[in-house]
């Protein structure tokens, strides 16, 4: 017997690629480019190098300035580098500008999340939305993609109602859009259906900056399997569970999780997987505290809810993965001011307390760390709440 061909799949090396805006800073930017390498890593590439120019605002040609696009072409050339992966949404023109001075695939954020989307897509519902968001990110791009051939001459006896390749596509593209958008707004009619029929139930959703552990928590409280996995966007579908906490059945939803700089277009085709977050009575925001940037995801998270109209919501925040949280002791003859990092579990505890008003709690969901106390919060606040949404409906007392 011959020996077996491998097929298996070699990542794809690339560098990464970010502007430090005076505004940003430098700190901020390594941060932003941290989750670049995670996103890059869940789409199945290897970051291997990366390249930070200060600029007040990115160049509307190239992104980058002259000097720093040959600089990474050197370092692409002799790396034998595949892809250069761009913190930002890229235009087209700066987009074939950046791969005729790179000789190398250029990929935006945006581009990068739709993959990890398109890869994570289960359901059909799941799939059209991607498929949406993908094709509505082409659209303004067609221009990059058909440089190679030449546009249709006239001609003697060649002049006709003709069409030239890039319109062909543009018109293929938008009818496909049109038509996704009436086969989601079906999907749209069928879940208002479904939510309709789950009667007299309050409705809590999990919220929250991907993966800061709400399928987890999810699976801890539902004792269901929804798929979990150190990765970003493990969860594309809406899952709804009926839980039970003492004598009180209510609903449980784990959503899609949020992130920084999240295209537009894609909460778009995600809304009516958002729809059972603006449906819910009370969001439970979990928040992974073991993140050096946990307070910025936070924010990323309350933008998109207030977007959304969701943010005069009753929140409860859920302070998730505490058993890996770590903070560095300063030294008693250390004189400089103390940052984030030196800040202990129990000063943060007081601090989230005072300003959450209590309406917060800290879990580890992984190790069920202070998991009673949870579901105590928990019952609380949806009796309390059932009270006031079904004040006649009184089997609980």
């Amino acid at each position: 017997m011959g020996d077996f061909i491998s097929y298996e799949k070699i990542p794809e090396r690339a560098v990464l690629i970010a502007v430090a805006s005076k505004k940003q800073g430098r700190e901020r930017t390594e941060e932003y480019l941290d989750e670049l390498a995670f996103l890059l890593e869940t789409a199945g590439g290897v970051p291997v190098a990366r390249f930070v120019q200060a600029m007040d605002h990115p160049s509307s040609v190239t992104y980058l300035g002259s000097g720093k696009l040959e600089e990474i072409h050197q370092y692409i050339k002799a790396e034998n580098i595949e892809i250069a992966v761009v913190d930002d949404e890229l235009s087209a023109t700066q987009a074939r500008n950046m791969e005729q001075a790179l000789e190398c695939r250029v990929i935006d954020r945006t581009s990068l999340i739709l993959d990890i989307f398109a890869s994570n897509a289960h359901t059909a519902h799941a799939k059209a939305q991607v498929e949406l968001a993908q094709y509505q990110y082409l659209l303004p791009r067609l221009t990059r993609m058909w440089t190679h051939l030449e546009r249709q001459r006239g001609g003697i006896g060649m002049r006709g109602p003709g069409e030239t390749q890039i319109e062909t596509d543009r018109r293929l593209i938008t009818e496909r859009i049109a038509l996704l958008k009436e086969k989601l707004k079906d999907i749209d009619m069928q879940k208002t259906v479904q939510r309709k029929n789950r009667g007299k139930l309050v409705r809590v959703a999990l919220v929250g900056y991907t993966n800061v552990g709400k399928s987890t928590i999810m699976n801890l409280l539902s004792k269901s399997e929804v798929y979990t996995e150190n990765k970003l966007f493990a969860t594309l579908d809406t899952t709804v569970r009926k839980v039970v906490v003492e004598n009180l059945p209510f609903l449980l939803s784990d959503t899609v999780g949020f992130i920084r700089k999240l295209p537009h277009h894609l909460v778009e085709s995600f809304k009516s997987t958002l729809d059972e977050v603006r449906e819910s009575d009370i969001l439970l925001h979990v928040v992974d505290i073991s993140h050096p940037d946990f307070e910025a995801q936070m924010e990323v998270v309350n933008q998109t809810l207030a977007e959304l109209g969701c943010a005069d919501k009753k929140t409860i925040v859920v302070f998730n993965k505490t058993d890996a949280y770590t903070w560095e002791e300063k030294a008693p003859d250390d004189l400089t001011p103390p940052t984030k990092r030196n800040v202990s579990y129990d000063e943060l505890q007081q601090t989230w307390m005072a300003k959450m008003n209590d309406n917060c709690i800290f879990i580890s969901a992984k190790n069920r760390d202070n998991y009673q106390e949870f579901r105590d919060l928990l019952y609380k606040e949806i009796r309390d709440m059932h009270a006031i949404r079904y004040p006649y409906d009184n089997f609980l007392y």
